[in-house]
């Protein structure tokens, strides 16, 4: 056995999802007791009935008798009634979120008369990301004590309870980030994390803790065996320290300098120690790409092919910080998110202030002994900054479609006008990044053209042919092959 587990009876970081299974299962038992009871009851009524209906007609020799067979009647109808067969379709909800960057900017968002409070940052989403059986994001950071900000990039504690009370158990620590302090300011965080009822992924204290670890964590959810590992491309231009070479998971040799050599090597060996435990299913969350590049490289294909073939299905991407696509394979239940976009950030450069929140629904067929990817639907968020908001300057994230509508409504702090037309604008965009560039065929002219389609097989914008002939935008897919 190898591995970080998350058991759900033993640790604080799901009690909350296990109160709420409780509480259901609880539900679920009164209501069978009462049918039963309820049963139980008519049973005796209609025994009672019948005896005495039994006990007028019958000459009194046979009175007795006919009492020995009604009791023995109800005695046999209260007996335990055969327990309802466990259906076999198991369906849980995993959240992703993007990356959250440790800036001046995001620090001073949480400052309060009592020193940091980040729940005013994170309150509109709150709610998203706590309504799942597990919640994962991208830490961009440290926690090692003050000074804190932009230059250090550490954080006060109280942003990772702020993240813990929004339901948030996961956070990915294989990132540019993870030894911007050194060793001493990983171990640091890594304990952090931990005392805040979080468990990091993919960064390790020490060689012996990786070896320990095998270089990933699982958890069992609703019966559900869930895997999550971690990587990065790199370590923001550092190296490992000297003798702890094993400290992060990485996708490179060349971490360092150029990312061109990929260390299939490691990954796979990290996959097969997941294998070897098997899991339902397998979550990679990927610190890869390139910054503000919105580029599908040639390496990050590899990756998704080599990953898939040693039996990842979900691949979660983070660092270039805005939205990329997301492939979703329905057949066999796989799915790609080349990056969400920043959670939470300066949001100061174009397609950064906007990212998704990704809800995975992962389906367990007991019967057919598989766990697939069935679905996903994303939550559009916005960062917004001074300026923004009439009445609240606040930088904190909103729901894009909610805050839309509060305007439009005329709500005490709404966004401004200004804000709604670029939260519109960031609407579209995501539409319009999340899609899958395919090759249709244009039915004038019967060659190829790059059209833009979304989950449901709809374009999402139009494609114009060399030819003249426009695919419109919302016309589905099909009408190209």
């Amino acid at each position: 056995m190898g591995g970080i587990a998350m058991p759900l009876h033993d640790d604080e970081m799901n009690r909350r999802r296990e109160k709420r299974e409780a509480q259901q299962k609880k539900r679920q038992a009164e209501a069978k007791r009462m049918k039963r009871t309820l049963f139980l009851a008519v049973l005796v009524l209609i025994g009672c009935g019948f005896g005495i209906y039994k006990l007028t007609q019958k000459p009194p020799a046979e009175v007795g008798e006919a009492v020995v067979q009604e009791t023995e009647a109800v005695k046999e109808n209260s007996r335990p009634t055969t327990p309802i067969e466990k259906d076999p379709i198991t369906t849980i909800h995993i959240k992703a979120a993007g990356d959250l960057n440790v800036t001046d900017l995001v620090v001073n968002s949480g400052l309060s008369v009592s020193g940091f409070d980040y729940s005013p940052v994170f309150k509109d989403v709150a709610a998203i990301l706590a309504d799942a059986d597990l919640t994962v994001m991208n830490f961009e950071g440290n926690v090692c004590g003050e000074p804190y900000g932009t230059e250090t990039s550490s954080a006060p504690q109280q942003l990772l309870e702020g993240l813990r009370a929004c339901g948030v158990d996961l956070l990915q620590m294989a990132n540019s980030c993870t030894i911007n302090n050194g060793l001493n300011g990983l171990t640091s965080t890594l304990n952090a994390i931990r005392a805040a009822g979080m468990e990091p992924l993919g960064a390790y204290a020490s060689d012996a803790e990786f070896r320990n670890s095998k270089g990933y964590t699982i958890t069992e959810v609703q019966g559900v065996k869930v895997a999550f590992v971690a990587f990065t491309k790199g370590l923001g231009g550092r190296g490992m320290p000297a003798g702890n070479e094993n400290l992060v998971n990485l996708l490179y040799t060349d971490y360092a300098e150029a990312y061109k050599k990929l260390d299939e090597e490691g990954i796979t060996a990290i996959l097969k120690n997941v294998a070897a435990e098997k899991p339902d299913i397998t979550i990679a969350m990927l610190h890869w790409g390139s910054e503000y590049n919105d580029e599908i490289s040639s390496s990050q294909n590899k990756l998704v092919s080599l990953m898939q073939k040693q039996g990842v299905d979900v691949i979660v991407g983070t660092h270039p910080h805005t939205v990329h696509p997301i492939v979703f394979d329905k057949a066999a239940g796989t799915l790609v998110a080349y990056s969400l976009g920043d959670f939470f950030g300066d949001a100061k450069r174009g397609g950064t202030n906007y990212s998704i929140i990704l809800d995975l629904e992962i389906t367990k067929d007991a019967n057919a002994g598989t766990t697939k990817v069935t679905d996903y639907t994303i939550s559009p968020i916005y960062t917004v900054k001074e300026g923004e908001c009439i009445g609240n300057e606040d930088h904190r994230i909103l729901r894009i479609e909610q805050a839309i509508e509060a305007n439009t409504e005329n709500f005490l702090d709404k966004v401004t006008d200004t804000t709604k037309a670029n939260m519109e604008y960031a609407l579209q965009r995501i539409d319009e990044r999340i899609a899958t560039t395919i090759e249709g065929i244009c039915p004038e002219c019967e060659k190829e053209v790059e059209i833009l389609v979304n989950k449901y097989g709809k374009l999402v914008t139009n494609s114009t042919c060399q030819c003249g002939n426009v695919l419109a935008a919302g016309s589905d897919m099909s009408d190209y092959d």
